[in-house]
């Protein structure tokens, strides 16, 4: 299955994020997020692993208590149920992969 990229259908995921589901399987989910400056995700956690790749940006992450900057070429894995945020220290986008689908996010 292939999907050609579009900048419509961006939603909004908190202050200051929009996101977009860009593909899914039976399994796994691929979503585009773009974060405003100061934007942040606090303090969460959920079942699902989530795997990341920071296209453009710089963003702080706490997972399970460490904190790690990250900037762009930079990736991440959160395993499931590990409480996580994030907050974005400059416009970012970045490209995330969930396992198994996370239904809240489908379009």
């Amino acid at each position: 299955m292939v999907h050609s990229y579009s900048e419509e259908g961006y939603r909004p995921a908190a202050d200051g994020i929009v996101m977009k589901n860009l593909v899914q399987g039976e399994r796994t989910m691929m979503l585009r997020f773009k974060l405003a400056a100061g934007s942040e995700l606090p303090p969460h956690c959920h079942p699902h692993e989530q795997t990341g790749f920071l296209v453009t940006g710089k963003m702080r992450f706490t997972i399970a208590g460490a904190v790690a900057v990250v900037g762009s070429g930079d990736s991440w894995c959160i395993p499931g149920g590990v409480e996580h945020a994030v907050e974005a220290l400059e416009p970012s986008e970045a490209i995330e992969v969930f396992s198994p689908l996370r239904e809240a996010y489908l379009p």
